[in-house]
């Protein structure tokens, strides 16, 4: 065992990537990291969300506090898939749309 540690050359951190393992790197990475559309999507939900909640909380509407609360976290449960974010956010904004009243 002690023989198989020693004989295991960790890779340098320091050291250049070649091109290829460069363009494997960024592959892996784009295919984890959210798009621009995503992030800008999240942003003004989650603003939405928080505008929407302190009117709630100002005026003493708890379902427009609570869907305040839903706008500002859903995107964590989303994921990455950029229409299901502005499809689900669209739909939270048009509830508290409908239920702004009550």
């Amino acid at each position: 065992m002690a023989y198989y540690l020693a004989s295991y050359r960790y890779p340098d951190p320091l050291r250049k990537l070649t091109l290829m393992e460069e363009q494997q790197l960024l592959q892996l990475l784009g295919g984890m990291l959210p798009s621009t559309t995503y992030i800008l999507g999240s942003v003004l939900f989650g603003i939405i969300g928080f505008v929407a909640y302190r009117y709630g909380k100002k005026t003493d509407r708890p379902r427009c506090k609570w869907l305040g609360v839903a706008l500002m976290f859903y995107p964590y449960l989303i994921g990455s898939d950029t229409r299901l974010l502005y499809l689900a956010g669209s739909a939270l904004c048009a509830a508290l749309y409908m239920y702004r009243n009550q």
